[in-house]
């Protein structure tokens, strides 16, 4: 048996430090020192791996992306194989969208991440990408509800697909906040009231 890659390791070892010191510190302030005490390891030898912070919060950031990407396309995938109604496909789409609760450690580095994309275009990319692969999903499930005679769209469906991912990171982000602005539950019977209007479908039974 060969031996394991140590280099590998040793990188998924600091993504997984990163990640921890990020939702113990917050991006504001944070070091590479503090991710090498994470890690149990020298500052000199994150540099080994990764010579800058940025290079790594960028791995940080792609997991995560991934994870909550695949998560949701995965759940969509499933649903549309068992041909669910299409109701029952964007209230489960509104609820992945969201925090599952105030603790919810990927929405929560998401949100962290995110303040960098202000001021780094590389991260502001990378969040476009994560917003337009979410309207992707939300897009596909509008059109064939619409084409399927279910939905009654009270607008283009890509509007309408935008403004719901729009509408699950604001949402979720007050729902997260240290004195919240309501709860998960409410920020999902807001998210369903507007899809209810977008689509001309009474989503509050599904």
């Amino acid at each position: 048996m060969g031996r394991p890659n140590t280099q590998e390791r040793r990188r998924a070892e600091l993504i997984t430090a990163c990640r921890q010191a990020i939702l113990e510190r917050g991006m504001t302030g944070l070091k590479l020192r503090d991710v090498a005490d994470k890690a149990g390891m020298s500052a000199s030898s994150v540099f080994y791996y990764y010579p800058a912070l940025g290079d790594l919060l960028q791995e940080v950031e792609r997991e995560a992306v991934d994870r909550f990407c695949a998560a949701r396309a995965e759940a969509n995938s499933a649903a549309s194989a068992e041909k669910v109604d299409p109701r029952q496909r964007l209230v489960a789409m509104i609820r992945s969208g969201l925090p599952t609760g105030p603790d919810d450690e990927l929405c929560h580095l998401l949100y962290e991440l995110g303040s960098v994309a202000r001021r780094d275009p590389a991260h502001a990319a990378r969040h476009i990408a994560l917003y337009e692969r979410q309207v992707g999903i939300y897009l596909g499930i509008l059109e064939a509800g619409a084409a399927g005679g279910v939905f009654r769209l009270a607008g283009d469906a890509l509007s309408i697909a935008r403004n719901l991912v729009i509408l699950e990171d604001g949402y979720g982000l007050h729902a997260v906040m240290k004195v919240p602005t309501f709860d998960i539950a409410a920020a999902e019977n807001l998210m369903r009231a507007f899809a209810s209007m977008a689509t001309g479908c009474d989503l509050s039974a599904f």
